[in-house]
């Protein structure tokens, strides 16, 4: 790659710190904007920050740092600020090492927080366990900004020690705290937010925003590949800007090749938003919010700013970092580097007795998924069974799934779900939030049973199996990523995608839907590979209802 980080460039200017927009001519040395001059004449684009996304798993997309950075920039993406806790779970503070090692070896802003809650919960094995002490030793390091999303909220409505000495560590180190509190409310969400959280991405209704916002909490606006809260928030944009930040939180990589919080920006101009309001949500509220060394294109900053045809379309011309152009006219420029692919896999071929679970009673507990959203519903249905075991009910879309330890040998555990859609195959994939133990739903054993065995031979990936036909996309670092050429692994994934919603599935991300089926930290009803989970209630439930 060339690396002229020496240059000037012209267009209208948008300076957000100042509120203006003005034309002139910025002038770049060595990486750094060493003037910026008013002048008529001048090229006809914009010039303005990159995006930033405000809270993203880097995990989700399916690649490392490094290749995730080189779909991003292509979209106007110059920085994240990213939670690691889905690698942290499978590989501890070594896993938290390796992305931000990784991520350094690109021109991209890569801040990194450190994982609050690994694992999840008792209730799940994960691959690792993140302690008071090992917060403490991450917080200290210049690389970790703050500290990631407090899943636990009713630790700290109980004051739980653990918990709130790990947000003493965060206040210690002067870094703030993240938030992770869906539904919460009242005096709840005051007593969540005055322990010293500052931010949630959870929300899904505006008045569940507005409540949290009124004790002092800033809202993450999130729209990713399964959890989608921007039509429901973005009014907030009216009302309490200063407040809000844009993030997709999960963006698999199929979409991520189309776009990324760019869209975001583009969907809330066309809503008659203005401009300069959505774009400091996504560049200049996140920066100040975690003290980010991005630029914010004033004399002296990092040359980091993309050039735009106009304010309406946000067509990304080029995107620069640190004065290196690393994309143009949506080719990127950066290459791909050769990185390690370490692994937590332990996991051992099954059999279909494996899942067997024989008829205690004719009715049983299921969870009901819904697209767009990780929240889930429970009811009760019929059981179909064959030979005295249950089986999937195709009729009425309530189909078997599985969660199985990849940690240790362990008997997995079964429950039932609705609206997958399947009519016929089934999925499995070691992408399961947030232990990333196996996780696989079908319309038969068989085909569940072969799913999740071609998950095991490749150590980590998703699979899909319709009859005869087998496919797999393997993700060998940590059974999370790709060290792939990222084009080319979102490539294979979208085929995935199209062949899983061709077994008759209506949801927009059926994969990364299943993906958060074992996220007991989310109500209603999910699966753990101890058992079924009532997150009302906190505690496992039966399958059968007696």
């Amino acid at each position: 790659m060339k690396n002229e980080r020496s240059f000037e460039v012209s267009g209208k200017i948008v300076d957000l710190v100042n509120d203006r927009i003005f034309p002139g001519l910025v002038a770049v040395e060595d990486g750094k904007i060493t003037s910026i001059v008013e002048m008529k004449n001048v090229d006809n684009q914009y010039i303005l920050p990159g995006f930033i996304d405000a809270h993203i798993h880097i995990e989700s997309s399916m690649l490392i740092p490094s290749e995730f950075a080189r779909l991003a920039v292509v979209h106007g993406t110059v920085a994240t600020v990213s939670d690691p806790h889905e690698i942290a779970n499978v590989l501890g503070i070594d896993g938290i090492r390796y992305m931000i090692n990784n991520g350094k070896k690109v021109p991209f802003h890569f801040y990194f927080g450190a994982s609050s809650c690994v694992p999840a919960t008792i209730f799940e094995t994960s691959g690792a366990t993140l302690g008071v002490v090992e917060m403490d030793e991450l917080l200290k390091m210049p690389e970790i900004k703050y500290m990631s999303e407090m899943m636990n909220f009713p630790g700290v409505l109980f004051e739980d020690k653990d918990v709130m000495e790990k947000i003493a560590i965060a206040k210690k180190y002067n870094k703030p705290v993240d938030g992770h509190a869906p539904g919460v409310k009242g005096e709840d969400a005051r007593k969540y937010i005055q322990a010293g959280i500052t931010t949630d991405h959870e929300c899904f209704t505006i008045e569940e925003a507005l409540d949290k916002i009124k004790w002092g909490m800033k809202i993450q606006i999130r729209e990713g590949s399964a959890a989608k809260n921007f039509d429901d928030l973005v009014d907030l944009l009216k009302t309490h800007p200063e407040m809000v930040l844009l993030c997709s939180d999960d963006k698999h990589p199929n979409d991520l090749l189309h776009g990324h919080i760019n869209q975001l920006v583009k969907r809330a101009i066309a809503k008659g938003f203005d401009p300069m309001l959505v774009l400091k949500s996504c560049i200049l509220n996140p920066v100040s919010h975690y003290k980010l060394d991005v630029g914010l294109l004033q004399n002296g900053d990092n040359a980091d700013f993309i050039i735009v045809d106009n304010l309406d379309n946000i067509n990304v011309l080029s995107t620069y970092i640190n004065g290196q152009k690393v994309a143009q006219n949506g080719n990127c420029l950066i290459p791909s580097v050769i990185e390690a692919e370490p692994n937590n896999f332990h996991a051992e071929k099954i059999s279909i007795n494996d899942i067997r679970v024989p008829a205690v009673s004719g009715q049983i507990e299921v969870i009901r998924a819904f697209d767009g959203q990780l929240i889930t519903e429970k009811f009760l249905a019929e059981t179909k069974t064959e030979n005295g075991n249950l089986i999937s009910d195709t009729e009425n879309d309530v189909l078997k799934m599985v969660v199985m330890n990849r940690y240790q040998k362990a008997k997995p555990a079964v429950c039932f779900i609705n609206n997958f859609g399947f009519k016929s195959g089934a999925i499995a994939s070691t992408v399961a939030h947030d232990s990333h133990n196996i996780i696989a739903v079908g319309t038969s054993d068989e085909e569940i049973v072969r799913a999740i065995n071609l998950l095991v031979d490749a150590k980590g990936g998703v699979s899909l199996v319709d009859g005869t036909a087998e496919h797999i996309l393997p993700l060998p670092v940590a059974g999370l990523m790709s060290a792939n050429d990222g084009f080319e692994v979102a490539k294979t994934y979208d085929k995935m995608d199209k062949l899983a919603k061709g077994l008759g599935s209506k949801l927009g991300a059926p994969y990364m839907t299943l993906s958060f089926m074992a996220l007991l930290v989310i109500p209603a009803l999910k699966l753990s590979d101890k058992g079924l989970f009532d997150g009302t209630k906190f505690e496992f439930t039966p399958l059968f209802k007696n």
